[in-house]
Order: structure tokens, then C-alpha cells, then sequence
């Protein structure tokens, strides 16, 4: 039977349509949130960490990270190994992840204009006109950006990318499931050897992708009669040592009968081929009003392969903590407004598995023990050796990947 995929504006009418099909055709549905519980379930990243991949906003440490390609690779995986079940309804982002050239899905776009959305947003969450306009323009942006990352439009409801386009705004919920339910049953759309195999090309490429990111790599994968192509989009100093690499890694990979490699478009752009070695802190979050100081501690930091991002105040800090989780904090205690003690206590009290490390030049004994005692992982004394706190970082992000391990 053909697979649905239903991509939808917000305030649209999505859900009822879903479970409408649901009810009448008896598919299951794949939802966002179910395609973003079984990637955690393949990767170890949070739900919450997944989820994000469909913002519009990329952290501050993805460079580092890659953690939003780590997201999507696996998002790709659990969507190809659910593809494979058949009688399947994908709604949401995830379900612009399956490949045009497998034809055995009915690409549905709900959407309505304006006046309709904002009327419905007003009366769903109690929204005045303006917040609601506000609202639908922001959530329409994550979807142009999800898009432009996928495809050669930033439109998501170009209509060259569905089977059917539906005016929410001139269809009842019953007449659009009844016309998506008389489509299904096209002879068009009944899954063909191609088709089949298509399938099965994308889940082996998903397999491979997902693979090399847990090996640190962020690089394109395709796969046509089981032989992989790895695309590499970023330059890189040693291309050949790169390659072999990656051919190895996913020679290993159940299904691959052989590994091709090739540069990609954007190969010649100034961005730089950086592989993510899990065991060195790359999320550190540096908190200090001296900017020099903290602008050439972050480049030292970079130099050993660390990634991290900058806050000049506390208040600053906390705003990033929320935004873009890090997992280690080097902290300044004498800072303007909010200060380092503050600023520990409410991390620590909102984000306890935040591992914060006290670098200061004007502390006392005093100050070490009120630290401490609220759970810093370390205290350090300006000016420090550049071994010695890159060491303790080493020991923190240890501490935080035996805490991972053990939930996992």
C-alpha cells in the first residue's frame, strides 16, 4: 500500500486530517514526535536535543558539536526504517525527509491563507490578531528554513513537491480525507520493484549516514543497488586521508557492497572539514566581563580543538544556558549585574548536570567554599596554565560523558 506524508501550516487542520485517515484507512501514524523518540532511541541524544533540529535557530556550538546534523541523520534513519512497514501516515517535518525518487508516497501540503490561520490561532490559544500573525510568521520561517535545507526552494508550499495541495481555508476535515483516501487507492501510487528498492537504498544510506555521525563526521550520503556515495561538502587539508576513513567506516555497515567518495559543490567555499572527537569538551560556555581575557581564552581553547561560545555578564549567560545547553561553564565571579556565586546557584538550580568550573582572580577562601558547597565542579585561581584548565575541562566533560553513558 502507498505511504502518506502530510506537511501542513500551522492552524491548518492537520491533526483532525491525521486522525481522520487514521480512523477510516486504518494507517498508523508517524508523527514528529514519534520519529524524534525512536532517533533518540537509535542515537543516545535527548528527545528535547532532536527536537531542536527543526528549529530555525542552530545552536552556538554546532560547529563544534554537529549536533544538528546528528539529529537529522538519525530523524533520516528512523524515518527510512518506518517507511518499510507500509500503511503509514508521516506528518510533520519528519515526513520531508523521504526521498522524491521513492514513489510509492502520497506527498500531501495542507495550508490556508492568512485570515483563515489567524482566526484560528486567535480562537485555539487565545491570541490577539497581531500575536497571532506574529506567531504564524515565525513558525512558517522554521518550515521555509527545514525546506532550504532539503530542497532548492525556501517555499514550503511549493506545489511541484506534493501530489495534492489542499485550501484548508475551502476544505472541511471530511472532504480532505475523503479526497487524500481516494487518491491512496491510485494504481499510480501502488508501491513498484523501483519504488521498493528506492526504499531500501534510503534506508541504507540513512544506516551509513547515521554511522559516520556517530564517528564524528558530517558529510552527505547517498546509495543506489546498495554501492554508497559520501559526499564531503566541506574542504579539508588531507582529502585522501579523509576518504579512506570514511570508506572504512562504512564498509562495515551491514548491506554496503562497495564505498565511493567525491567532493560536493560546496567543497571550495572557505568552510573547513571538522570532525567531532567526543571525548573533548565542546560545548564550553565562557562567562567573564574581561573581554580581551575571555576573547583569547576562547582562541586558545579553539586551538586544542574545543569548541566554545562567550557571554560578558550573567545575565547574558543565563539567557545561553536556557538557549543552547551547554554542558561545561567557565565561570568569572566578579562580573557587573548578576554575578559568578548567583549565576552558579541558578544553574545549578535549574541545570544541575552543568559541570561549572570557577575561574577568578579576585576570590577568597571564602568565596572557594560557598562554591563548592553548591555544587562547582572546580576552582581555579587566575592567572591559570592554559594545560591546567584545559585538564580540568577534560575532567568535567568526563564526568558528564560516564553520567550520559549511565542513563543510556
Amino acid at each position: 500500500m502507498p505511504v502518506i506524508s502530510i506537511f501542513s501550516g500551522t492552524f491548518c487542520r492537520e491533526e483532525p486530517i491525521v486522525q481522520g485517515l487514521h480512523e477510516r484507512i486504518g494507517y498508523e501514524i508517524a508523527s514528529d514526535s514519534d520519529m524524534v523518540k525512536k532517533a533518540s532511541n537509535l542515537c543516545g541524544i535527548s528527545e528535547s536535543k532532536i527536537e531542536h533540529a527543526f528549529s530555525a535557530k542552530t545552536s552556538v556550538f554546532n560547529n563544534f558539536t554537529h549536533e544538528k546534523e546528528r539529529s537529522i541523520a538519525h530523524l533520516k534513519l528512523a524515518v527510512a526504517q518506518t517507511l518499510l512497514e507500509d500503511k503509514v501516515i508521516f506528518s510533520g517535518f519528519s515526513s520531508q525527509l523521504i526521498p522524491r525518487k521513492i514513489t510509492h508516497v502520497l506527498r500531501i501540503c495542507l495550508i490556508a491563507d492568512m485570515k483563515f490561520r489567524k482566526e484560528a490561532a486567535a480562537a485555539e490559544m487565545q491570541l490577539s490578531e497581531k500575536d497571532a500573525a506574529a506567531l504564524i510568521r515565525k513558525q512558517d520561517e522554521e518550515r521555509a528554513l527545514w525546506m532550504q535545507m532539503h530542497f532548492e526552494t525556501a517555499d514550503p508550499w511549493d506545489a511541484s513537491l506534493y501530489d495534492m495541495v489542499i485550501p484548508m481555508d475551502k476544505t472541511d476535515v471530511d472532504q480532505a480525507v475523503g479526497a487524500i483516501h481516494d487518491h491512496v487507492k491510485s494504481d499510480l501510487l501502488q508501491p513498484g520493484d523501483a519504488s521498493r528498492k528506492a526504499a531500501n537504498d534510503f534506508l541504507l544510506a540513512a544506516s551509513v549516514g547515521a554511522t559516520l555521525t556517530r564517528e564524528g563526521h558530517n558529510v552527505a550520503v547517498d546509495s543506489v543497488d546498495s554501492v554508497v556515495t559520501i559526499i564531503i561538502n566541506k574542504h579539508v587539508l588531507m582529502l585522501s586521508r579523509l576518504e579512506d576513513e570514511l570508506k572504512s567506516i562504512a564498509a562495515r555497515v551491514p548491506g554496503v557492497l562497495s564505498v565511493n567518495t567525491k567532493v560536493g559543490k560546496n567543497y571550495h567555499q572557505s568552510d573547513i572539514y571538522r570532525k567531532v572527537d567526543f571525548q573533548t569538551p565542546s560545548k564550553v560556555l565562557l562567562v567573564d566581563d574581561e573581554r580581551e581575557f575571555v576573547q583569547t581564552l576562547s582562541e586558545r581553547l579553539l586551538m586544542r580543538d574545543m569548541g566554545s561560545a562567550v557571554a560578558y555578564d550573567g545575565e547574558s549567560a543565563l539567557q545561553l544556558v536556557n538557549d543552547d545547553d551547554p554542558e561545561v561553564m567557565i565561570l568569572d565571579l566578579k562580573m557587573p549585574g548578576i554575578d559568578g556565586i548567583e549565576v552558579l546557584r541558578r544553574v545549578k538550580k535549574t541545570r544541575p548536570e552543568i559541570e561549572v568550573i570557577i575561574l577568578t582572580g579576585h576570590g577568597s577562601e571564602g568565596d572557594r567554599k560557598v562554591c563548592m558547597d553548591l555544587g562547582a565542579f572546580a576552582y581555579l585561581q587566575k592567572p591559570v596554565d592554559i594545560t591546567v584548565l584545559t585538564d580540568t575541562l577534560k575532567e568535567a566533560n568526563e564526568k558528564i560523558r560516564k553520567k550520559v553513558e549511565t542513563i543510556i
